[in-house]
């Protein structure tokens, strides 16, 4: 049985913050409840009130000030002698990390965060520290390597009763199993994950999961009205929320179900506003795949085959040095579906 989501990440004088919150709302609150501590000379508090601003900004993809305010954080906590609250400034720093990225550097920093959780008692930090560990390597397409990571990390999240990390988890399996063509598993999965969210009101949570099952209904069934309805459904939550970096996602993942359909003038439109979304938020993952399917877009639109195969190759290399092995293996099925790959290897 779950309870309600809550977000241990709004600690101190905002626990009593919705886990469903505007990120605007929660940046106001947390920096007023930032600058009071300061003044006040309670380090501790600021620690807390720091990982809150911290991640408001991240999530509304303004990297530099999220990037100060977690170094902000963990000086603070640091100073207070609070070794849980440098644990979850660590882990602000290394899930900006992975966002931007840096993922050798995002594993280091979760890593010494779960490492400082454990030390510090606090489970809940230690879970979300290796969650992130497993996330990490999940995106880089690493699936023998976390998958098991993940089994564990549902079965504590499943013991405790914990709904926001339940779905995570489940959303995290799911996503594997799609990438491995189990397209059924995934489904069923993505389908557990949206139906705790709602009864836990994680509309966060809730908005990733219906993502997850539009890919699914579209690329397995074909249905795309359907997947554009509950993209639908999740771009409200993702609005309402100022979920910049789910709702840039959410944004590709509609040119992802256009493009299938064979609407690929449609599709490029979408691709287009979910790069400059990326692009404007500092997230090199989401730029790379949103690049992706405008190139297929505008190669599908009569775009000229050599500089389609030019744009791939170069796409190739940017993942490659980012360290994304599925996102190389799509730039590697998107030469052969266009028939370039040959022509760039003359």
């Amino acid at each position: 049985m779950y309870g309600k989501a809550f977000a241990p990440e709004y600690q101190g004088a905002l626990t009593t913050l919705s886990v469903n919150a505007s990120l605007v709302d929660v940046l106001a609150a947390g920096t007023e409840e930032l600058r009071a501590a300061e003044r006040a000379g309670r380090p501790a508090e600021a620690a807390r009130s720091g990982l809150a601003v911290a991640e408001a900004h991240r999530r509304l993809g303004q990297v530099r000030e999220a990037d100060r305010a977690w170094k902000a954080s963990y000086r603070a906590a640091r100073a207070a002698g609070d070794t849980a609250a440098m644990a979850w400034a660590l882990w602000s720093g290394g899930t900006l990390a992975r966002q931007r990225g840096a993922l050798a550097l995002a594993r280091r920093l979760l890593a010494l965060a779960a490492d400082l959780g454990e030390r510090g008692g606090d489970v809940v930090v230690r879970g979300y520290s290796l969650a992130g560990l497993a996330e990490t390597g999940r995106i880089q397409g690493d699936y023998e390597a976390v998958g098991r990571l993940h089994e564990q990390l549902l079965a504590e999240a499943r013991r405790r009763g914990e709904a926001r990390h339940t779905v995570w988890a489940l959303e995290g399996i799911a996503q594997m199993h799609r990438n491995s063509g189990a397209y059924d598993t995934a489904y069923a999965l993505f389908e557990e994950a949206a139906q705790i969210a709602a009864r836990a009101d994680d509309r966060r949570g809730h908005a990733w999961a219906l993502r997850g099952l539009a890919d699914i209904v579209s690329v397995r069934d074909g249905d795309t009205e359907r997947a554009l309805a509950l993209l639908s459904e999740a771009e409200e939550t993702c609005r309402a929320m100022n979920l910049v970096s789910a709702l840039a996602y959410n944004l590709k993942m509609r040119g992802n179900v256009l493009y299938r359909a064979g609407r690929y003038a449609q599709a490029r439109g979408l691709y287009e506003r979910a790069l400059a979304g990326f692009r404007g938020m500092d997230e090199p993952r989401g730029e790379a795949l949103a690049r992706l399917g405008l190139v297929k877009s505008r190669a599908r639109l009569g775009r000229d085959r050599a500089e389609t195969a030019a744009e791939l190759a170069e796409l190739a290399r940017v993942l490659e040095r980012i360290g994304l092995r599925h996102a190389r293996e799509m730039v590697a099925r998107a030469e052969r579906e266009l028939g370039v790959f040959a022509e760039a290897a003359r």
